[in-house]
């Protein structure tokens, strides 16, 4: 499989796709307008190997419901994620195998190596 699960509205979003140089065989997934389904997200999980670290704690939504002061379960990253898109950590890319979580300068540049090698 070849994904990017993004935000058409997010800057950063697009400014990675277009570093990336995407070949044509890649799908792009805005998640604010096709929601992530429980399958997709399982899937991610697999890869990734936990619903937290595909959980963003940079959400505004996770300070204004005071989430930085409950302990949070497996299961409870996996609602929210599931619950609203502001809670997945963005760009997730999805190369084969292979999960790219984020925008930190090493992943997306692990990403552009993986999907031109």
């Amino acid at each position: 499989m070849k994904k990017i699960y993004h935000l058409q509205t997010c800057d950063t979003c697009q400014r990675i796709i277009k570093e990336l140089q995407l070949p044509s065989d890649f799908v792009l997934q805005d998640i604010k307008t096709e929601k992530i389904t429980t399958e997709q997200l399982d899937e991610m999980h697999r890869l990734a190997g936990s619903y937290e670290a595909l959980f963003s704690k940079r959400a505004r939504l996770y300070k204004e419901r005071g989430l930085k002061d409950r302990a949070l379960t497996e299961k409870d990253y996996k609602d929210l994620i599931l619950e609203h898109y502001t809670f997945l950590k963005r760009p997730v890319t999805i190369v084969d195998d292979h999960i790219f979580i984020g925008n930190s300068k090493k992943v997306v540049a692990e990403a552009k190596d993986a999907i031109h090698s």
